[in-house]
């Protein structure tokens, strides 16, 4: 089988990721064999390329917004078939027996392990999951559009959840890529409304066509107080500016795996119950409400689409705010 392959971590300039034939892996008992047809490219996968974050070893391969159809099942796994089309996100395993997975936070479990991290992902035309990694997607979606929900959206998704934003309230979103215009379709369909800061022109002008009722950058003046912002991009100072826009009582969320160092500020910003939470990872129940969500919004994720030998140029072009939306990558 073909995969795009890490070996070692190096800017995407550079292009890390080098295309390797391999054998097929075989699934174990409580494992299922996956022919990949497409997979999102996440801004996760370009910290794990770039070193921002390591994995617990190399060579390693990338991926875990993946759509595919079961090829092979193991002995153990049921309510499957070969031939299902099904879905992979991030989360790849968790115990169910630590402290927090008895707490229903499975997305902090002791024992956790990530697809495309811990183990091999969906750059490549197979993959393996295990059984609880895997969700049934409808045969009726357009697996290149809804590839990007099981990331991009899972934890946009939970970010929103964590903002406590509600019907009639106001929501920031900072930064405006794969998640970000994602969380927008869910918020406008709570009746949340929005407003996006973003660097780019094309991103902000973008956000005010999906129906954002306002947009600009960090540091513009803006009359009304947010309930919650979510932050998407990776740097520490958009969190300390995102409190001040915000509201008594209200929260900035950060759902970026990785982020620069938060500066120093005033204790004035967090006074009156303002609050920072950070988003980990997701819980089954967040990718199974997520998809839920997509369909019956449903969720139309803007897609550029690459073949699997460029990986390497999605990754530079999310890196470098090229494109509106989710970069996908056309495997099967």
């Amino acid at each position: 089988m073909r995969a795009m392959v890490l070996d070692k971590p190096a800017p995407i300039e550079n292009s890390p990721l080098f295309s390797k034939d391999l054998k097929i892996p075989e699934p174990l008992e409580d494992e299922v064999l996956i022919k990949v047809l497409v997979c999102g490219v996440c801004h996760t996968d370009l910290h794990i390329v770039e070193g921002d974050i390591i994995p617990p070893r190399y060579p390693i391969i990338p991926g875990h917004q993946v759509i595919g159809k079961i090829e092979e099942l193991g002995k153990k796994v049921e309510g499957f078939k070969k031939g299902d089309l099904v879905g992979v996100p991030w989360l790849h395993y968790n115990c169910g027996r630590c402290k927090y997975c008895k707490k229903g936070l499975s997305n902090l479990c002791e024992n956790i392990a990530f697809t495309g991290f811990h183990v091999n992902g969906g750059y490549a035309e197979y993959m393996i999951a295990k059984k609880t990694a895997i969700y049934k997607i409808p045969e009726t979606v357009d697996i290149k559009s809804f590839a990007p929900i099981l990331c991009g959206g899972v934890i946009g998704y939970r970010a929103l959840k964590l903002t406590g934003a509600e019907e009639g309230q106001k929501l920031g979103l900072v930064g405006f890529g794969s998640s970000a215009h994602i969380v927008l379709q869910i918020a406008l369909y709570k009746k949340i409304e929005v407003y996006v800061f973003s660097r780019s022109e094309t991103h902000r002008k973008k956000a005010l066509e999906m129906g954002a009722k306002w947009a600009g950058k960090l540091g513009d003046e803006l009359k009304e107080k947010l309930d919650g912002i979510i932050v998407f991009a990776p740097v520490g100072e958009a969190l300390v500016e995102s409190l001040k826009y915000i509201d008594k009582g209200g929260t900035v969320v950060s759902a970026g795996i990785h982020m620069t160092d938060i500066p120093s500020f005033p204790y004035s910003l967090l006074y009156e119950e303002r609050s920072i939470k950070s988003t980990a990872n997701s819980t089954r129940d967040d990718v199974e409400e997520t998809i839920k969500l997509a369909i019956e919004i449903p969720i139309i994720p803007l897609v550029t689409a690459y073949p699997l030998e460029l990986a390497n140029r999605a990754l530079d072009d999310i890196k470098h705010s090229k494109i509106d939306g989710s970069a996908v990558l056309i495997i099967g």
